[in-house]
């Protein structure tokens, strides 16, 4: 994977624009000309007040050492630290860790998820908050990176992945791009998509969404399972993934 150097690094800059008092909103581009700038960057400064009732209920189940995958300016971070535990960020974005550090998370490193590597059982907890599954693409990369998190987590240890649901829409524009991609043998939420932020602009990035069946059928076999899915309405939820050994105890333990 290529760093994200220079004017390829859209997304970092618009962070730290913010984070120097600016304001702006994400723009990204789909591979089919259709543009989203729907999402304020105040987003990814928002203290625990202004998050998401979903994600203030899987945070909460946030345990041990953390990892937080995509961290951006560092909110997860910087709330878990507060709380006493230790948690290290990643983003493969060199501007956002420069504003973490900047803000003041202690661990924050600029990596790629898909190379990222640690010992064996170094975490108690991932965090992929901010739709951040769809990093992983395509569904065999999520599969892969999942086998990786599993080698890397303790036994006990928990994900907690945002997602959203590529069906839960009426827009005939993203209807006719699922369409598409089923007809090229793709999973209908797969996006190729890029972020622009005045005369930056990222390489096209491929995201993935998901529904919660197709969540299901892809962590099968990673080492996970899904426990449960919190905010069980509308497009946007988190799915708490367990090690798929504790489901099977638990279900032992119940004869």
């Amino acid at each position: 994977m290529r760093r994200w150097t220079g004017k390829k690094d859209a997304f970092g800059q618009l962070l730290y624009a913010c984070h120097r008092g600016a304001r702006g909103i994400l723009v990204t581009e789909r591979d089919d000309g259709w543009v989203d700038a729907s999402v304020l960057a105040d987003y990814f400064f928002a203290d625990y007040r202004r998050w998401s009732e979903r994600q203030k209920e899987a945070i909460a189940l946030a345990r041990g050492r953390v990892l937080d995958v995509g961290c951006g300016a560092g909110r997860v971070c910087l709330y878990l630290q507060k709380k006493g535990l230790e948690v290290v960020g990643i983003d493969h974005s060199p501007m956002a860790v420069k504003v973490c550090r900047e803000r003041g998370v202690k661990k924050v490193r600029e990596a790629f998820i898909e190379t990222f590597d640690a010992r064996p059982g170094t975490f108690d907890t991932a965090v992929l908050f901010g739709n951040n599954f769809g990093m992983f693409g395509t569904a065999a990369k999520a599969r892969r990176i999942l086998a990786r998190l599993s080698r890397m987590t303790s036994p006990g240890a928990v994900i907690l992945a945002e997602a959203r649901d590529p069906y839960d829409t009426t827009v005939k524009d993203h209807l006719d791009y699922q369409r598409r991609n089923r007809t090229l043998g793709r999973m209908s939420g797969q996006l190729k998509m890029r972020i622009r932020y005045r005369n930056f602009t990222t390489p096209w990035l491929h995201w993935l969404l998901v529904s919660r069946d197709e969540m299901k059928e892809i962590v099968r076999g990673t080492g996970w399972k899904v426990e449960r899915f919190i905010d069980n309405k509308g497009a946007m939820y988190v799915a708490v993934l367990e090690k798929a050994h504790r489901q099977e105890a638990r279900r032992k333990g119940s004869r």
